[in-house]
């Protein structure tokens, strides 16, 4: 077989018996640094032009990000004339820190520098890969040549740095591939780097710890988060930064993990684009926070501004389902979903807490309409079909109603194969129950009350040929189902029927919804109307309706159409 898992040996966690993160809470936001401008540009097909990397910037800026990596300058032309741009023309404010990528070899350094020079914050990321592959098959070095690499990196950036002192330097290590070298000997690799940029004598210093490549679940990550904390020298001069890849798909569980663990800082992207599977998505991880009740620290209350600019910037559509920022991440199909939210909704008060099914946070929070949270398809219930009239319509439909319109909407839906809007929900409605038969018309009413009940007087029909029915009763709608029942030689008999006003906004003052037998065949109906009595009766013609052939039918076509 190709596909043999024999191939591939387990990733062997360290020895850690006493690991403190897993009782730890998440209680305020880390230090965030935007990658998108160097990893996530350094992953796209066609990488962004400069105004491209430019909206992207002034997007990151406008969120409130104040560390952005902005290119690997010694590298690339582009990025070096973006780095002179942003600084020459003033783009960078003055309490955000640009961060830029060398490797620790003394040409990419010196370059390095050149691109910074008048910035006034800048973070200098150097790095070098640690891992055992790497050592052994790629540079075929001991951990010796490897640790000096680091050091003589880390030497020249500092001595460098002080060739510009109108700069406030951070300096910034990772020993790359962080995931894949021996605990040991990557802490010696930062102690030796350290030792010579000594964060304990006041300069500011970032130390990294990339899972460059994704080699195990994050409860390992976090233990080797925690290990290093616990073992470095310096530790509380130093800021320890985690960039997490998304290769098993775990990006952010161990970006927040590793924050448990004692990480102060964490690097991404906007939507977790980045090299192989991505980055870890900084969106999803604030939001993540946020939905905890903690300040990220980032305004990503305009989503659909963002999504437009990060798929505009790389060229890359945003999953209708990623999480936040998906077009349908707040959708629910699902009839028992559409049902819960609707539910939910109704008895939620202004200020209360949030706390409604299915919805984690509230989409109003992210520039979201509450119309993107119910959508109806052939999966759809009676609560979703329901949420839609009372929010666009104000109909409120009785819950017999509900459950047989549902029925109604689901056969469309099946029929079509796809979603059904509002729009046609409403018509769908107003076909099937509201719209009044010709000459079915309720022309005027009247209601003489006594002791022994009600007598009902009523004209129904066209101008030309009206019709006038006389019923008796306990009730209004007992009264003119008389009067029905003796006109056309019919058993009535109302099984249900429910009668409320409308809000403003509407041509009608109130609804009525009317379930009845007549002959032993169901029919059900609604109306419009300017009062509710006139609402009710007008429903009752309209079932009665769904029977009769015409009010000038006879008892004789009443009984053929009946048995046909």
């Amino acid at each position: 077989m190709a596909f043999d898992h024999r191939k591939y040996a387990a990733f062997k966690p360290i020895a850690k018996t006493n690991r403190r993160w897993p009782d730890r809470m998440i209680e305020r936001a880390p230090t965030w640094c935007a990658v998108d401008l160097r990893d996530g540009n350094q992953a796209l097909v066609k990488p962004m032009s400069v105004s491209q990397k430019q909206r992207m910037f002034d997007l990151l800026v406008k969120l409130g990000f104040k560390e952005i990596e902005i290119g690997f300058p010694a590298a690339s032309q582009p990025d070096f004339d973006f780095c002179r741009k942003l600084i020459e023309e003033g783009r960078i404010p003055d309490d955000v820190k640009i961060q830029v990528l060398t490797q620790a070899r003394p040409a990419l350094i010196k370059r390095t520098y050149e691109a910074l020079e008048g910035a006034k914050k800048a973070i200098v990321h150097v790095y070098n890969s640690t891992s055992t592959v790497q050592r052994e098959q790629v540079f075929g070095l001991d951990r010796d040549g490897i640790r000096d690499i680091a050091v003589e990196g880390a030497r020249l950036v500092k001595e460098l740095a002080a060739g510009y002192p109108n700069t406030q330097w951070t300096f910034q290590y990772s020993p790359e591939s962080f995931t894949g070298t021996e605990l040991d000997f990557a802490a010696e690799v930062i102690d030796a780097v350290t030792e010579v940029w000594r964060p304990d004598q006041g300069q500011a210093v970032i130390i990294n710890l990339p899972a460059t490549v994704e080699m195990a679940t994050p409860n390992v990550f976090a233990d080797q988060i925690e290990w290093i904390c616990d073992t470095i020298q310096r530790r509380e001069h130093l800021s320890i930064s985690v960039h997490t890849h998304n290769d098993r798909g775990c990006g952010v569980a161990a970006a927040e993990l590793a924050v448990m663990a004692g990480a102060d800082r964490v690097e991404g992207t906007l939507m977790g684009n980045g090299e192989r599977t991505g980055n870890m998505d900084l969106v999803t991880m604030a939001m993540n926070l946020y939905s905890q009740g903690i300040d990220p620290t980032l305004d990503l209350s305009g989503m659909a501004d963002i999504t437009e600019v990060v798929e505009a910037c790389t060229e890359i559509s945003t999953h209708p389902r990623h999480p936040y920022a998906g077009e349908l991440v707040f959708t629910a199909f699902s009839g028992s979903h559409q049902d819960a939210i609707r539910k939910c909704l109704a008895q939620r008060k202004e200020g209360d807490a949030w706390n409604v099914a299915y919805l984690p946070i509230d989409p109003f929070d992210l520039g979201r309409r509450y119309d993107e949270v119910v959508r109806i398809n052939s999966q759809s219930g009676k609560g979703g079909v329901a949420y839609v009239l009372e929010r666009d319509y104000n109909i409120s439909l009785p819950r017999w109603l509900q459950i047989e319109f549902s029925k109604v909407v689901q056969r469309e839906a099946e029929n079509n194969g796809g979603e059904i809007d509002s729009v046609s929900i409403h018509r769908l409605f107003e076909a099937r129950y509201l719209a009044v038969p010709a000459d079915w018309a309720l022309r005027t009413y009247d209601l003489h009350r006594n002791e022994q009940g009600v007598r009902a007087d009523l004209v129904i029909g066209n101008e030309n040929s009206p019709v006038t029915l006389q019923g008796y009763g306990s009730g209004a709608v007992e009264a003119v189902a008389a009067a029905l029942a003796q006109r056309f030689s019919i058993t009535l008999a109302v099984e249900a029927y429910d009668e409320f006003a409308l809000g403003a906004g509407t041509s009608a003052n109130a609804m009525a919804c009317i379930r009845l037998q007549a002959n032993g065949q169901a029919c059900s109906a609604a109306a419009l109307a300017e009062d509710t009595t006139s609402a009710t009766l007008q429903a009752l013609l309209n079932a009665v309706a769904q029977v009769v052939p015409g009010i000038h039918a006879g008892a004789n076509a009443v009984d053929e159409v009946l048995s046909v």
